[in-house]
């Protein structure tokens, strides 16, 4: 449960306005932080509409955008606030904030000054040609989809396997342990993996998308077995839906 909950607030109820409106400095106590303190920030070209990219901000990043209009992030890897284009000049310039229905994610509506990407590419997904992008759409799309599936695995047997022994031999210094010997960190991690999943959706990421939903998987199979069910149980209700 976040911070917002105890506090008697949902994620989303937004101090400065309604959720998609823009956000100001007090409507920030309404964003819903992951348990890091951070969260996702998706920034746009306003002029074009083209997504630039995907990074992550502190409330001290989000307040020094308020302030200054350029887009600031916290790194994870520095550990450190950073301006973005402080080192390539390349700043992302009079930002609107907004925040998502639930208020886990921000959406930037920024005015680039060149490349967002550090490869030199105007966006971190890549240039697109307009006949590539026609080629993503339509029939072309569908063309492709059944040589794009890979051949299927019984991987979802085997991780319920292994889960089950987990449950069983608990070994020491298991992940999957600690997961399923605390309830509220169960549920945390859903929260935290979905809305990751919603991130990587939002910046039209395919490779982020692949991730993030092995990571939900993993931890919803885990949810299951923790709540006493077995991974078969679902498997068998969605046999049940498929055949009515």
């Amino acid at each position: 449960m976040s911070d917002h909950d105890t506090a008697g607030r949902r994620p989303g109820d937004l101090a400065g306005g309604r959720p998609g409106h823009r956000l100001d400095a007090t409507a920030l106590d309404g964003l819903s932080f992951r348990a890091d303190g951070l969260i996702p920030v998706i920034a746009q070209d306003r002029a074009s509409g083209a997504v630039l990219m995907l990074a992550w901000a502190n409330r001290e990043a989000l307040e020094r955008t308020l302030e200054t209009g350029d887009m600031h992030f916290w790194s994870r890897s520095r550990q450190e606030l950073w301006r973005k284009g402080d080192t390539s000049g390349n700043v992302l310039t009079d930002a609107e904030l907004r925040a998502d229905c639930d208020g886990d994610t921000v959406l930037a509506r920024v005015t680039p000054t060149g490349p967002a990407c550090h490869t030199g590419a105007s966006t971190c997904f890549g240039e697109t040609s307009a006949g590539a992008a026609e080629s993503e759409t339509g029939t072309g799309r569908a063309a492709r989809a059944d040589a794009d599936i890979p051949p299927r695995s019984d991987i979802m047997a085997r991780l319920a396997d292994v889960l089950r022994a987990r449950a069983r031999e608990k070994p020491a210094d298991s992940y999957t342990v600690r997961l399923l010997g605390d309830p509220n960190l169960r549920v945390k991690k859903l929260g935290e993996e979905s809305a990751e999943l919603v991130a990587a959706l939002a910046a039209d990421d395919p490779r982020a998308v692949v991730e993030e939903a092995a990571d939900l998987v993993y931890h919803l199979m885990v949810a299951v077995v923790g709540a006493g069910r077995h991974w078969a149980d679902v498997e068998a209700e969605l046999e049940r839906r498929a055949g009515g």
